[in-house]
């Protein structure tokens, strides 16, 4: 078992994997954000089960790295490198402040983009 040395920090993980297909052996190289190594890596099999239809015996990570903000190349990887990066929650359902005001029917619809 690998035990991380910050297991609270999401970091950054380079896998580079070995696979076999239908066609022959493929090479590739790929990205994935987790607080652990074995999280990022059960992102890399479910990735690859359900991108290329790899099987877990026929899949051999060459190489793992932790990687640094600039070394980063996939964009989807990237976005989420902003400081101020936000995740509006955009249907928020407004409660009655107390049991008394609930009511089963309302004469409105409920407006839920506050």
């Amino acid at each position: 078992e690998i035990f991380e040395r910050k297991p609270l920090q999401v970091k950054n993980f380079g896998i580079s994997v070995r696979y076999n297909s239908r066609s022959g052996t493929h090479n590739l190289y790929k990205e994935f954000r987790d607080s652990h190594l074995t999280g990022a890596v059960d992102q890399l099999y479910a990735d690859m089960a359900s991108r290329h239809r790899a099987g877990y015996g026929s899949i051999q990570i060459i190489k793992t790295d932790v990687l640094n903000a600039k070394e980063c190349r996939r964009p989807n990887i990237k976005e989420f490198h902003n400081k101020k990066i936000r995740f509006p929650l955009p249907h928020r359902i407004l409660r009655a402040s107390s049991k008394k005001y609930n009511t089963l029917f309302k004469a409105s619809r409920p407006t839920t983009f506050l």
